[in-house]
């Protein structure tokens, strides 16, 4: 067991370690991951200030999390051409421990949300994102384009007809230039075009500027400066484990949206490393927990972006842009953004889910929607898809439970013989006991389970209460073709061959 961790570590670095594999996800693609890199970065900054205020901190916490995580998450991460930074849905979990604790045990609790996340590798648990339905995966991808598009709203209320004039105008540019043109991807056009006019026009409008103040510095190691004790594992433990948990299900979401836009695969169990890896190098320079961003991986796909490169340059033009070019970032319009972000918000949205509604199963379709729904009311994404799967869960047992069947039959010598098919557990067990006949002339009972299976104490119960209530009226009951898991079972919990068991039956 002592070498996982450096297995883990050896395999996040197959891209570096396989010429053929570095060549293809770094420099197969060079001018359009750089291009999009830069419109990444460009979008990164306002979202990163803006992630910072909700949790309660300086804006550069999230400006230096959102250059460490993206280069980090590059040559650790298992998806190509994802973007991860800062994002709202941990910045939410973290307003608590800012407000009562301070900076410092959120530098901490960011690191230790990074251990948690190698652990997660370790023990391989990010293949059980397979129980992820596809229907949840629709909610989760609708809720965030609603979310990335309600986000712009204050925008265009507060900033007046000229604001809207500018995001017109953006959303023009985004969507007609690619008629024209692919050179150059067209967010980049529309940020360039509309800086340059807002600024030679001399109008007055909101700036990347007015949202906070852009960092001069590079970031330096910083160890957390609290104690290390029990007591402080008990402050940040729950809010580590919490952003853990989102930051890897956002993660391995937006990994899988990723993989369908691309058409190409990824590996989930690196993607869950390099988030982990990422959240420990951000504790230490200043910067707070962060995943994987599917509006700005939407953004870097849209422009071109598919290898590791483009992450990369988003993280370094990120830093470049703030700590060199800070005085002319901040002059950049914020409608120019609010464009940028309604465009992805757009093309984020499955709006093919919206012509399926009459094709797909109702449950299928309440899933959908109480996915949406439970996220944009708390905009929490953990919770939501939390909802989303415990409904496809409770759908799937009351479908699975519906196709238990028992017949019945009656041999030459007189032998009753029921014949189970399907699968027996708690959600079928109702049904399973209504199949049987107790008021019925005493004589020999098989309970066949051929073609049967048995998976939990619910349903050996119910099997106990029939042999039991069989044998009170007379019956000589015997089970036969019960499969190994589940004579197993039987054998260890059921209790109709107990001593007593006639005083069980009836007592009932």
């Amino acid at each position: 067991m002592r070498h996982l961790p450096s297995i883990a570590f050896l395999s996040s670095l197959h891209h570096l370690l396989d010429p053929g594999r570095f060549r293809q996800e770094w420099f197969s693609n060079i001018r359009l991951d750089l291009l999009a890199g830069f419109a990444v970065a460009l979008a990164l900054i306002p979202e990163a200030i803006a992630f910072s205020l909700i949790a309660g901190v300086d804006p550069k916490v999230g400006l230096y999390a959102s250059f460490t995580i993206a280069v980090v998450t590059s040559l650790f991460g298992g998806r190509p051409g994802m973007i991860s930074g800062a994002t709202g849905a941990m910045a939410l979990l973290m307003i608590p421990l800012v407000a009562q604790h301070g900076i410092e045990y959120l530098f901490a609790a960011t690191v230790l949300t990074g251990i948690i996340q190698v652990v997660f590798r370790i023990l391989r648990l990010s293949r059980y994102m397979k129980f992820v339905p596809r229907s949840v995966m629709t909610g989760f991808v609708n809720a965030l384009a609603i979310l990335i598009f309600m986000a712009q709203v204050p925008y265009l209320l507060d900033g007046g007809m000229l604001m809207l004039a500018i995001v017109f105008a953006g959303i023009l540019i985004i969507y007609g230039l690619p008629r024209i043109t692919t050179a150059i991807p067209s967010p980049v056009v529309a940020i360039v075009v509309l800086t340059a006019i807002v600024l030679m026009g001399g109008m007055a409008t909101h700036t990347v500027g007015d949202m906070g103040a852009l960092p001069s510095t590079l970031p330096f190691f910083h160890i957390p400066m609290v104690p290390l004790s029990m007591e402080t594992l008990s402050i940040i433990a729950p809010y580590a484990f919490a952003m853990a948990m989102v930051g890897l299900i956002e993660s391995l979401l937006t990994a899988a949206v990723v993989d369908e836009m691309t058409d190409t695969p990824s590996c989930k169990h690196s993607e869950a490393y390099g988030q982990g890896v990422a959240n420990i190098v951000t504790g230490f320079f200043g910067g707070m927990a962060g995943c994987a961003m599917i509006g700005q991986s939407v953004i870097n796909v849209k422009s071109g972006g598919r290898g590791r490169l483009s992450t990369l340059c988003a993280g370094v033009f990120l830093l470049f842009l703030v700590v060199v070019l800070g005085e002319w970032v901040a002059r950049i319009p914020t409608g120019a953004l609010v464009a940028v972000m309604i465009t992805v918000a757009i093309g984020t949205f499955d709006w093919k889910a919206l012509r399926r509604v009459r094709r797909m199963p109702l449950t299928e379709t309440i899933v959908t929607v109480a996915t949406v729904g439970t996220v944009v009311a708390t905009h929490d994404l953990f919770l939501g898809v939390l909802v989303g799967v415990l409904l496809s869960a409770i759908f799937f047992a009351r479908s699975v439970g519906k196709l238990i069947d028992v017949k019945q039959d009656v041999t030459l010598d007189g032998t009753r013989v029921y014949l189970i098919h399907g699968q027996l557990f708690f959600v079928a067990v109702e049904e399973f006991c209504a199949s049987f006949d107790f008021d019925t002339d005493p004589g020999p009972v098989i309970l066949d389970f051929r073609h049967a299976h048995v998976w939990d104490a619910s349903a050996v119960a119910a099997i106990d209460r029939i042999v039991l209530k069989l044998r009170a009226v007379g019956c000589e009951v015997r089970l036969r073709g019960l499969n190994p898991p589940s004579a197993a079972l039987l054998d260890r919990i059921a209790v109709h061959d107990s001593p007593g068991a006639g005083a069980l039956a009836s007592g009932h």
